[in-house]
Protein backbone atom coordinates (compact mmCIF):
# COMPACT_ATOMS: atom_id res chain seq x y z
CA UNK A 1 0.00 0.00 0.00
CA UNK A 2 1.37 3.42 -0.92
CA UNK A 3 2.40 5.73 1.91
CA UNK A 4 -0.28 8.30 0.96
CA UNK A 5 -2.97 5.63 1.07
CA UNK A 6 -1.84 4.49 4.51
CA UNK A 7 -1.90 8.07 5.76
CA UNK A 8 -5.35 8.63 4.28
CA UNK A 9 -6.71 5.49 5.93
CA UNK A 10 -5.27 6.52 9.28
CA UNK A 11 -6.72 9.99 9.05
CA UNK A 12 -10.10 8.63 8.04
CA UNK A 13 -10.08 6.28 11.03
CA UNK A 14 -9.08 9.11 13.34
CA UNK A 15 -11.77 11.43 11.99
CA UNK A 16 -14.46 8.79 12.34
CA UNK A 17 -13.65 7.67 15.88
CA UNK A 18 -16.24 7.20 18.60
CA UNK A 19 -15.96 10.77 19.85
CA UNK A 20 -16.46 12.17 16.37
CA UNK A 21 -19.24 10.02 15.00
CA UNK A 22 -21.95 12.64 15.42
CA UNK A 23 -22.83 14.52 12.27
CA UNK A 24 -21.42 18.05 12.26
CA UNK A 25 -24.71 19.82 11.73
CA UNK A 26 -26.27 20.05 15.15
CA UNK A 27 -29.73 21.38 14.41
CA UNK A 28 -29.25 24.74 12.76
CA UNK A 29 -25.44 24.77 12.73
CA UNK A 30 -23.50 24.31 9.50
CA UNK A 31 -19.81 23.47 9.77
CA UNK A 32 -17.55 24.15 6.80
CA UNK A 33 -13.83 23.68 6.21
CA UNK A 34 -11.50 26.09 4.42
CA UNK A 35 -8.01 25.15 3.29
CA UNK A 36 -6.60 28.63 3.93
CA UNK A 37 -7.02 31.32 6.57
CA UNK A 38 -7.43 35.08 6.47
CA UNK A 39 -4.73 37.46 7.63
CA UNK A 40 -7.32 40.01 8.84
CA UNK A 41 -11.00 40.52 9.66
CA UNK A 42 -10.84 44.23 8.73
CA UNK A 43 -11.94 45.00 5.13
CA UNK A 44 -9.77 48.12 5.06
CA UNK A 45 -6.68 46.01 5.73
CA UNK A 46 -7.19 43.02 3.48
CA UNK A 47 -4.29 42.00 1.29
CA UNK A 48 -5.59 39.29 -1.03
CA UNK A 49 -8.38 36.93 -1.99
CA UNK A 50 -8.17 34.60 1.02
CA UNK A 51 -9.00 37.52 3.31
CA UNK A 52 -12.25 37.97 1.42
CA UNK A 53 -13.26 34.37 2.13
CA UNK A 54 -13.84 35.55 5.69
CA UNK A 55 -14.56 39.26 5.30
CA UNK A 56 -17.31 38.69 2.73
CA UNK A 57 -19.40 36.73 5.22
CA UNK A 58 -19.69 39.77 7.52
CA UNK A 59 -19.12 42.84 5.34
CA UNK A 60 -20.75 44.13 2.17
CA UNK A 61 -20.19 46.61 -0.65
CA UNK A 62 -22.39 48.92 -2.67
CA UNK A 63 -22.53 46.61 -5.68
CA UNK A 64 -21.78 42.92 -6.16
CA UNK A 65 -22.15 40.13 -8.71
CA UNK A 66 -25.00 37.64 -8.34
CA UNK A 67 -24.90 33.88 -8.97
CA UNK A 68 -25.48 34.57 -12.68
CA UNK A 69 -22.35 36.81 -12.75
CA UNK A 70 -24.44 39.89 -13.46
CA UNK A 71 -23.95 43.06 -11.37
CA UNK A 72 -26.50 43.70 -8.63
CA UNK A 73 -27.05 46.94 -6.74
CA UNK A 74 -26.52 45.81 -3.17
CA UNK A 75 -26.13 48.31 -0.34
CA UNK A 76 -26.62 50.92 -3.02
CA UNK A 77 -30.31 51.01 -3.89
CA UNK A 78 -29.28 52.92 -7.00
CA UNK A 79 -26.27 54.76 -8.40
CA UNK A 80 -25.43 56.78 -11.48
CA UNK A 81 -22.52 58.53 -13.18
CA UNK A 82 -22.95 62.28 -13.38
CA UNK A 83 -20.64 65.29 -13.75
CA UNK A 84 -18.47 65.69 -16.85
CA UNK A 85 -16.31 63.21 -18.77
CA UNK A 86 -13.22 64.92 -17.36
CA UNK A 87 -14.48 65.10 -13.76
CA UNK A 88 -17.17 62.48 -13.21
CA UNK A 89 -19.34 62.16 -10.13
CA UNK A 90 -20.77 58.89 -8.85
CA UNK A 91 -24.10 59.59 -7.20
CA UNK A 92 -25.18 56.90 -4.69
CA UNK A 93 -28.52 56.38 -2.94
CA UNK A 94 -28.23 53.87 -0.10
CA UNK A 95 -30.79 51.20 0.57
CA UNK A 96 -32.98 52.28 3.52
CA UNK A 97 -33.38 50.05 6.56
CA UNK A 98 -29.93 48.43 6.47
CA UNK A 99 -28.45 47.86 9.92
CA UNK A 100 -25.06 46.91 11.25
CA UNK A 101 -24.77 43.87 13.48
CA UNK A 102 -24.82 46.06 16.60
CA UNK A 103 -28.13 47.63 15.54
CA UNK A 104 -26.77 50.96 14.26
CA UNK A 105 -28.33 52.10 10.95
CA UNK A 106 -26.13 52.28 7.85
CA UNK A 107 -25.64 55.89 6.75
CA UNK A 108 -23.58 57.92 4.33
CA UNK A 109 -21.25 58.84 7.21
CA UNK A 110 -20.23 55.19 7.51
CA UNK A 111 -19.15 55.09 3.88
CA UNK A 112 -17.29 58.39 4.31
CA UNK A 113 -15.48 56.82 7.27
CA UNK A 114 -14.73 53.72 5.19
CA UNK A 115 -13.44 55.87 2.33
CA UNK A 116 -11.07 57.75 4.66
CA UNK A 117 -9.64 54.49 6.00
CA UNK A 118 -9.31 52.92 2.56
CA UNK A 119 -7.36 55.89 1.21
CA UNK A 120 -5.02 56.03 4.25
CA UNK A 121 -1.66 54.37 3.38
CA UNK A 122 -1.08 53.62 7.05
CA UNK A 123 -4.17 51.40 6.99
CA UNK A 124 -4.84 50.17 3.46
CA UNK A 125 -2.76 48.41 0.84
CA UNK A 126 -5.20 49.66 -1.79
CA UNK A 127 -5.00 53.43 -1.43
CA UNK A 128 -4.60 53.81 -5.19
CA UNK A 129 -8.16 52.61 -5.67
CA UNK A 130 -9.32 55.83 -4.00
CA UNK A 131 -6.66 58.08 -5.53
CA UNK A 132 -8.91 59.77 -8.09
CA UNK A 133 -11.67 60.58 -5.58
CA UNK A 134 -10.98 64.16 -4.61
CA UNK A 135 -14.03 64.69 -2.43
CA UNK A 136 -16.68 62.69 -0.59
CA UNK A 137 -19.90 64.68 -0.35
CA UNK A 138 -22.67 63.67 2.07
CA UNK A 139 -26.02 64.87 0.76
CA UNK A 140 -28.07 63.24 3.51
CA UNK A 141 -28.06 60.05 5.59
CA UNK A 142 -28.83 57.86 2.58
CA UNK A 143 -27.34 59.87 -0.26
CA UNK A 144 -23.72 60.70 -1.06
CA UNK A 145 -21.57 61.65 -4.03
CA UNK A 146 -18.02 60.74 -4.98
CA UNK A 147 -16.33 63.59 -6.85
CA UNK A 148 -13.48 62.46 -9.09
CA UNK A 149 -10.50 64.51 -10.22
CA UNK A 150 -10.23 62.29 -13.31
CA UNK A 151 -12.22 59.48 -14.95
CA UNK A 152 -11.75 56.13 -13.22
CA UNK A 153 -13.02 53.00 -14.97
CA UNK A 154 -11.29 50.81 -12.39
CA UNK A 155 -13.63 52.21 -9.73
CA UNK A 156 -16.67 51.09 -11.68
CA UNK A 157 -15.51 47.55 -12.41
CA UNK A 158 -14.45 47.17 -8.78
CA UNK A 159 -18.02 47.30 -7.43
CA UNK A 160 -17.55 50.95 -6.38
CA UNK A 161 -14.62 49.93 -4.17
CA UNK A 162 -16.13 50.77 -0.75
CA UNK A 163 -16.96 48.47 2.18
CA UNK A 164 -19.58 49.38 4.79
CA UNK A 165 -17.70 49.98 8.07
CA UNK A 166 -19.57 51.30 11.16
CA UNK A 167 -18.07 54.68 12.07
CA UNK A 168 -19.68 55.00 15.51
CA UNK A 169 -18.80 51.48 16.65
CA UNK A 170 -15.23 51.67 15.33
CA UNK A 171 -14.60 54.93 17.17
CA UNK A 172 -16.01 53.41 20.37
CA UNK A 173 -13.88 50.25 20.38
CA UNK A 174 -10.83 51.46 18.46
CA UNK A 175 -8.65 49.66 15.92
CA UNK A 176 -7.76 46.76 18.20
CA UNK A 177 -11.31 46.26 19.42
CA UNK A 178 -12.68 46.25 15.87
CA UNK A 179 -10.10 43.67 14.78
CA UNK A 180 -11.14 41.39 17.64
CA UNK A 181 -14.89 41.87 17.21
CA UNK A 182 -15.69 43.09 13.67
CA UNK A 183 -19.14 44.47 12.89
CA UNK A 184 -20.60 44.70 9.38
CA UNK A 185 -23.96 44.56 7.60
CA UNK A 186 -23.59 41.07 6.11
CA UNK A 187 -25.75 37.99 6.62
CA UNK A 188 -23.36 36.57 9.21
CA UNK A 189 -22.48 38.12 12.57
CA UNK A 190 -19.15 37.60 14.34
CA UNK A 191 -19.13 35.40 17.45
CA UNK A 192 -15.51 34.32 18.02
CA UNK A 193 -12.29 33.44 16.29
CA UNK A 194 -9.45 31.06 17.20
CA UNK A 195 -6.43 31.66 14.97
CA UNK A 196 -5.59 28.62 12.81
CA UNK A 197 -8.62 26.80 14.20
CA UNK A 198 -12.01 28.33 13.42
CA UNK A 199 -14.27 31.33 12.96
CA UNK A 200 -17.73 31.14 14.54
CA UNK A 201 -20.60 33.20 13.17
CA UNK A 202 -24.33 33.47 13.74
CA UNK A 203 -27.04 34.54 11.33
CA UNK A 204 -27.93 38.21 11.60
CA UNK A 205 -31.64 38.29 12.43
CA UNK A 206 -32.04 41.89 11.22
CA UNK A 207 -30.32 41.28 7.90
CA UNK A 208 -31.87 43.50 5.24
CA UNK A 209 -32.11 41.06 2.30
CA UNK A 210 -35.06 38.78 3.00
CA UNK A 211 -34.77 37.02 -0.37
CA UNK A 212 -31.08 36.08 -0.22
CA UNK A 213 -30.06 35.09 3.27
CA UNK A 214 -28.92 31.96 5.13
CA UNK A 215 -31.47 29.70 6.78
CA UNK A 216 -28.95 28.19 9.21
CA UNK A 217 -28.60 29.92 12.57
CA UNK A 218 -24.91 29.22 13.11
CA UNK A 219 -21.89 28.88 10.86
CA UNK A 220 -18.56 27.42 11.95
CA UNK A 221 -15.64 27.86 9.53
CA UNK A 222 -12.84 25.44 10.39
CA UNK A 223 -9.30 25.90 9.09
CA UNK A 224 -7.99 22.56 7.76
CA UNK A 225 -5.10 23.20 5.35
CA UNK A 226 -4.07 19.54 5.01
CA UNK A 227 -5.94 18.00 2.08
CA UNK A 228 -6.17 14.46 3.49
CA UNK A 229 -7.38 15.72 6.86
CA UNK A 230 -10.03 17.95 5.28
CA UNK A 231 -11.34 15.12 3.11
CA UNK A 232 -11.32 12.71 6.05
CA UNK A 233 -13.34 15.18 8.14
CA UNK A 234 -15.87 15.50 5.33
CA UNK A 235 -16.17 11.75 4.82
CA UNK A 236 -16.63 11.20 8.53
CA UNK A 237 -19.38 13.82 8.66
CA UNK A 238 -17.47 16.18 10.93
CA UNK A 239 -17.88 19.00 8.45
CA UNK A 240 -20.79 19.61 6.08
CA UNK A 241 -19.01 21.55 3.35
CA UNK A 242 -15.42 21.77 2.10
CA UNK A 243 -13.59 23.99 -0.34
CA UNK A 244 -10.58 23.10 -2.46
CA UNK A 245 -11.49 19.44 -2.90
CA UNK A 246 -8.12 17.82 -3.60
CA UNK A 247 -7.83 17.29 -7.32
CA UNK A 248 -7.02 13.60 -6.95
CA UNK A 249 -10.23 13.15 -4.96
CA UNK A 250 -12.68 15.10 -7.15
CA UNK A 251 -13.96 12.07 -9.09
CA UNK A 252 -14.41 10.05 -5.89
CA UNK A 253 -16.21 12.85 -4.03
CA UNK A 254 -18.59 13.43 -6.95
CA UNK A 255 -19.61 9.76 -6.80
CA UNK A 256 -20.23 9.74 -3.05
CA UNK A 257 -23.87 9.15 -2.12
CA UNK A 258 -25.55 12.03 -0.34
CA UNK A 259 -23.02 14.56 -1.62
CA UNK A 260 -23.46 17.54 -3.94
CA UNK A 261 -20.65 19.35 -5.71
CA UNK A 262 -20.04 22.54 -7.63
CA UNK A 263 -17.16 22.85 -10.12
CA UNK A 264 -16.23 26.02 -11.96
CA UNK A 265 -13.31 28.21 -12.86
CA UNK A 266 -12.30 30.42 -9.97
CA UNK A 267 -11.74 34.13 -10.39
CA UNK A 268 -8.03 33.65 -9.80
CA UNK A 269 -5.31 34.06 -12.42
CA UNK A 270 -1.95 32.37 -11.87
CA UNK A 271 1.36 33.34 -13.42
CA UNK A 272 5.15 33.15 -12.99
CA UNK A 273 6.71 36.48 -12.08
CA UNK A 274 10.30 37.70 -12.10
CA UNK A 275 12.20 40.97 -11.40
CA UNK A 276 12.46 42.23 -14.96
CA UNK A 277 12.80 45.77 -13.60
CA UNK A 278 16.22 45.00 -12.05
CA UNK A 279 19.00 45.76 -14.58
CA UNK A 280 21.31 43.17 -12.99
CA UNK A 281 18.71 40.40 -13.11
CA UNK A 282 18.82 37.80 -15.92
CA UNK A 283 15.07 38.38 -16.29
CA UNK A 284 15.72 41.97 -17.36
CA UNK A 285 16.52 40.45 -20.76
CA UNK A 286 13.39 39.77 -22.80
CA UNK A 287 15.00 36.66 -24.27
CA UNK A 288 15.25 35.11 -20.80
CA UNK A 289 11.61 35.90 -20.14
CA UNK A 290 10.70 34.27 -23.44
CA UNK A 291 12.75 31.25 -22.40
CA UNK A 292 10.62 30.95 -19.26
CA UNK A 293 7.46 31.22 -21.36
CA UNK A 294 8.63 28.47 -23.74
CA UNK A 295 10.39 26.33 -21.16
CA UNK A 296 7.35 25.20 -19.17
CA UNK A 297 4.78 22.75 -20.50
CA UNK A 298 1.76 24.25 -18.76
CA UNK A 299 -0.67 21.99 -20.62
CA UNK A 300 1.14 18.92 -19.31
CA UNK A 301 1.10 20.32 -15.76
CA UNK A 302 -2.65 20.93 -16.00
CA UNK A 303 -3.20 17.39 -17.27
CA UNK A 304 -1.00 15.55 -14.77
CA UNK A 305 -0.38 17.68 -11.68
CA UNK A 306 -3.79 19.37 -11.76
CA UNK A 307 -5.79 16.36 -13.01
CA UNK A 308 -7.15 18.51 -15.82
CA UNK A 309 -8.61 21.03 -13.38
CA UNK A 310 -7.18 24.19 -14.90
CA UNK A 311 -7.95 26.55 -17.79
CA UNK A 312 -5.10 28.00 -19.85
CA UNK A 313 -5.26 31.73 -20.41
CA UNK A 314 -3.09 34.40 -21.92
CA UNK A 315 -3.23 37.72 -20.05
CA UNK A 316 -7.07 37.79 -19.87
CA UNK A 317 -9.33 34.91 -18.92
CA UNK A 318 -12.18 33.58 -21.03
CA UNK A 319 -15.39 35.51 -20.39
CA UNK A 320 -13.54 38.49 -18.91
CA UNK A 321 -13.70 42.02 -20.30
CA UNK A 322 -11.32 42.28 -23.24
CA UNK A 323 -10.81 38.55 -23.69
CA UNK A 324 -9.19 37.88 -27.07
CA UNK A 325 -9.40 34.26 -28.27
CA UNK A 326 -6.76 35.01 -30.91
CA UNK A 327 -4.13 35.72 -28.25
CA UNK A 328 -2.49 32.38 -27.46
CA UNK A 329 0.12 31.38 -24.85
CA UNK A 330 3.68 30.77 -26.01
CA UNK A 331 4.11 27.16 -27.18
CA UNK A 332 6.23 24.74 -25.17
CA UNK A 333 9.59 24.64 -26.95
CA UNK A 334 12.51 23.70 -24.64
CA UNK A 335 14.98 23.62 -27.52
CA UNK A 336 14.25 27.22 -28.45
CA UNK A 337 14.18 28.19 -24.76
CA UNK A 338 17.79 26.96 -24.37
CA UNK A 339 18.73 28.84 -27.55
CA UNK A 340 17.23 32.05 -26.17
CA UNK A 341 19.19 31.64 -22.92
CA UNK A 342 22.41 31.19 -24.90
CA UNK A 343 21.68 34.27 -26.99
CA UNK A 344 21.12 36.23 -23.78
CA UNK A 345 24.57 35.20 -22.52
CA UNK A 346 23.63 32.15 -20.45
CA UNK A 347 24.70 29.13 -22.56
CA UNK A 348 25.09 27.10 -19.36
CA UNK A 349 22.07 28.57 -17.69
CA UNK A 350 22.09 30.20 -14.25
CA UNK A 351 21.01 29.69 -10.66
CA UNK A 352 18.14 31.68 -9.14
CA UNK A 353 15.96 31.68 -6.04
CA UNK A 354 12.49 30.28 -6.75
CA UNK A 355 9.72 31.11 -4.28
CA UNK A 356 6.81 28.72 -3.99
CA UNK A 357 3.53 28.97 -2.07
CA UNK A 358 2.98 25.94 0.18
CA UNK A 359 -0.38 26.94 1.71
CA UNK A 360 -3.23 25.44 -0.39
CA UNK A 361 -4.56 28.77 -1.63
CA UNK A 362 -5.58 26.79 -4.72
CA UNK A 363 -5.64 22.98 -5.13
CA UNK A 364 -2.18 21.44 -5.67
CA UNK A 365 -0.58 24.88 -5.68
CA UNK A 366 2.66 23.60 -4.12
CA UNK A 367 2.96 20.73 -6.59
CA UNK A 368 2.23 23.05 -9.52
CA UNK A 369 5.10 25.31 -8.47
CA UNK A 370 7.45 22.37 -8.07
CA UNK A 371 6.57 21.16 -11.57
CA UNK A 372 7.29 24.61 -13.04
CA UNK A 373 10.68 24.67 -11.32
CA UNK A 374 11.52 21.21 -12.66
CA UNK A 375 10.77 22.29 -16.23
CA UNK A 376 12.86 25.45 -15.85
CA UNK A 377 15.78 23.53 -14.34
CA UNK A 378 15.71 21.28 -17.42
CA UNK A 379 16.40 24.25 -19.71
CA UNK A 380 19.12 25.68 -17.44
CA UNK A 381 17.26 27.99 -15.06
CA UNK A 382 18.28 26.15 -11.92
CA UNK A 383 15.96 26.81 -8.99
CA UNK A 384 16.98 27.18 -5.38
CA UNK A 385 13.50 26.47 -4.08
CA UNK A 386 12.14 28.28 -1.04
CA UNK A 387 8.70 27.26 0.20
CA UNK A 388 6.61 29.92 1.90
CA UNK A 389 3.39 29.83 3.87
CA UNK A 390 0.69 32.30 2.84
CA UNK A 391 1.53 35.26 5.11
CA UNK A 392 5.25 35.16 4.29
CA UNK A 393 4.52 34.66 0.60
CA UNK A 394 2.13 37.60 0.32
CA UNK A 395 4.58 39.87 2.13
CA UNK A 396 7.50 38.84 -0.06
CA UNK A 397 5.55 39.74 -3.18
CA UNK A 398 4.56 43.20 -1.94
CA UNK A 399 6.68 46.13 -3.07
CA UNK A 400 7.66 49.10 -0.92
CA UNK A 401 8.08 47.17 2.33
CA UNK A 402 10.47 48.46 4.94
CA UNK A 403 13.72 46.61 4.60
CA UNK A 404 14.93 43.53 2.72
CA UNK A 405 14.57 41.10 1.21
CA UNK A 406 13.28 42.26 -2.15
CA UNK A 407 12.01 39.46 -4.36
CA UNK A 408 15.05 38.50 -6.44
CA UNK A 409 14.17 35.44 -8.48
CA UNK A 410 11.17 33.51 -9.75
CA UNK A 411 7.93 33.91 -7.85
CA UNK A 412 4.89 31.69 -8.31
CA UNK A 413 2.21 34.34 -8.10
CA UNK A 414 -1.46 35.00 -8.67
CA UNK A 415 -3.89 37.90 -8.85
CA UNK A 416 -7.60 37.44 -9.25
CA UNK A 417 -9.24 39.16 -12.21
CA UNK A 418 -12.53 38.19 -10.61
CA UNK A 419 -15.75 36.79 -11.98
CA UNK A 420 -16.94 37.65 -14.57
CA UNK A 421 -13.48 39.25 -14.76
CA UNK A 422 -11.67 42.47 -15.56
CA UNK A 423 -7.86 42.89 -15.55
CA UNK A 424 -7.75 46.61 -14.70
CA UNK A 425 -6.96 46.34 -11.00
CA UNK A 426 -4.50 43.41 -11.30
CA UNK A 427 -2.64 45.12 -14.11
CA UNK A 428 -2.43 48.36 -12.14
CA UNK A 429 -0.81 46.25 -9.44
CA UNK A 430 1.61 44.00 -11.34
CA UNK A 431 1.93 45.18 -14.96
CA UNK A 432 2.34 48.88 -14.16
CA UNK A 433 5.71 49.76 -12.63
CA UNK A 434 6.00 50.34 -8.91
CA UNK A 435 5.52 53.94 -7.79
CA UNK A 436 6.18 54.44 -4.09
CA UNK A 437 3.24 55.74 -2.03
CA UNK A 438 1.02 56.00 -5.13
CA UNK A 439 -0.37 52.47 -5.25
CA UNK A 440 0.79 51.77 -8.79
CA UNK A 441 2.63 48.46 -9.04
CA UNK A 442 2.02 47.43 -5.45
CA UNK A 443 3.10 43.88 -6.37
CA UNK A 444 4.94 44.69 -9.60
CA UNK A 445 8.31 43.47 -10.84
CA UNK A 446 7.87 45.11 -14.23
CA UNK A 447 9.06 48.53 -15.36
CA UNK A 448 8.02 49.47 -18.89
CA UNK A 449 6.88 53.01 -19.86
CA UNK A 450 4.59 51.79 -22.66
CA UNK A 451 2.88 49.29 -20.37
CA UNK A 452 2.46 52.05 -17.77
CA UNK A 453 0.87 54.30 -20.38
CA UNK A 454 -1.61 51.62 -21.45
CA UNK A 455 -2.59 50.71 -17.88
CA UNK A 456 -3.07 54.35 -16.91
CA UNK A 457 -5.17 54.94 -20.00
CA UNK A 458 -7.32 51.92 -19.13
CA UNK A 459 -7.87 53.20 -15.61
CA UNK A 460 -8.99 56.57 -16.99
CA UNK A 461 -11.52 55.02 -19.41
CA UNK A 462 -15.08 54.50 -18.21
CA UNK A 463 -16.76 53.71 -21.55
CA UNK A 464 -17.24 49.89 -21.73
CA UNK A 465 -16.53 49.53 -25.46
CA UNK A 466 -13.39 51.65 -25.29
CA UNK A 467 -12.18 49.60 -22.33
CA UNK A 468 -12.43 46.38 -24.34
CA UNK A 469 -10.18 47.79 -27.07
CA UNK A 470 -7.63 49.10 -24.58
CA UNK A 471 -7.48 45.80 -22.71
CA UNK A 472 -6.80 43.93 -25.94
CA UNK A 473 -4.07 46.39 -26.88
CA UNK A 474 -2.40 46.15 -23.46
CA UNK A 475 -2.68 42.35 -23.43
CA UNK A 476 -1.03 42.09 -26.83
CA UNK A 477 1.82 44.39 -25.80
CA UNK A 478 2.39 42.54 -22.50
CA UNK A 479 2.33 39.23 -24.36
CA UNK A 480 4.81 40.35 -27.05
CA UNK A 481 7.36 41.53 -24.46
CA UNK A 482 6.56 38.98 -21.71
CA UNK A 483 5.69 41.66 -19.18
CA UNK A 484 3.79 41.26 -15.93
CA UNK A 485 4.84 37.61 -15.69
CA UNK A 486 4.21 34.47 -17.71
CA UNK A 487 0.54 33.54 -17.49
CA UNK A 488 -0.22 29.89 -16.76
CA UNK A 489 -3.78 28.90 -15.81
CA UNK A 490 -6.99 29.70 -13.97
CA UNK A 491 -7.87 27.06 -11.38
CA UNK A 492 -10.99 24.98 -11.78
CA UNK A 493 -12.17 24.40 -8.24
CA UNK A 494 -14.60 21.95 -6.72
CA UNK A 495 -16.52 22.46 -3.50
CA UNK A 496 -18.62 19.75 -1.91
CA UNK A 497 -21.40 19.58 0.64
CA UNK A 498 -23.77 17.05 2.17
CA UNK A 499 -27.21 16.92 0.59
CA UNK A 500 -28.71 17.67 4.00
CA UNK A 501 -27.44 21.19 3.31
CA UNK A 502 -28.95 23.71 0.90
CA UNK A 503 -26.16 25.82 -0.58
CA UNK A 504 -26.32 28.34 -3.42
CA UNK A 505 -22.89 29.32 -4.81
CA UNK A 506 -22.27 33.06 -5.11
CA UNK A 507 -19.12 34.19 -6.99
CA UNK A 508 -17.89 36.50 -4.22
CA UNK A 509 -14.63 35.22 -2.69
CA UNK A 510 -14.15 32.60 -5.40
CA UNK A 511 -17.49 30.86 -4.69
CA UNK A 512 -16.79 30.67 -0.94
CA UNK A 513 -19.45 33.13 0.13
CA UNK A 514 -22.28 31.76 2.31
CA UNK A 515 -24.99 34.20 1.31
CA UNK A 516 -27.46 31.33 1.11
CA UNK A 517 -26.81 28.18 3.12
CA UNK A 518 -28.80 26.15 5.59
CA UNK A 519 -30.46 22.81 6.33
CA UNK A 520 -32.12 21.13 3.38
CA UNK A 521 -35.90 21.49 3.36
Amino acid sequence: MRKSAVMFAALTLLASGATARAQSSGGDTVTVAFAAESTTMDPARYSAGVDQYFISQMFEQLVRFGPDLKPVSWLAESWSIQGTPEKPIIDVHLRPGVKFHNGDPLTSADFEFSFNRLKDPKVSRWTHLQANVERFEIVDNLHFRLHFSAPDGEYIVGNLQLWAIPKKYFEQVGEEGFAKAPVGTGPWKFVSRSIKEDLKLEAFDSYWNKDARPTAKNLVIKIIPEDLTRIAAFKAGNVDWIDAVPLSAVAEIKKMPGVKTFTDVSGNNLYIDFPSYQPNSPFHDERVRRAVAQGVDVDAIIKTVLFGQGERYEKVGKGSTGYDPALKPYPYDPKNAKKLLAEAGYPRGFDTPCYNLTTPREPNIKEYGEAVFAYLSAIGIRCKVQGLEYAAWINLGRRGRNGPPEMDGLLMWMWSQGLPGDPATPWAGHLHSFVAAKGWGSYSYTDDPKADELVEKLKATMDPEQRVGLIKEAAQYAHDHVLGGVTTYRPVITIAWRDKIDFKPWPMANWRNFQQIGPAK
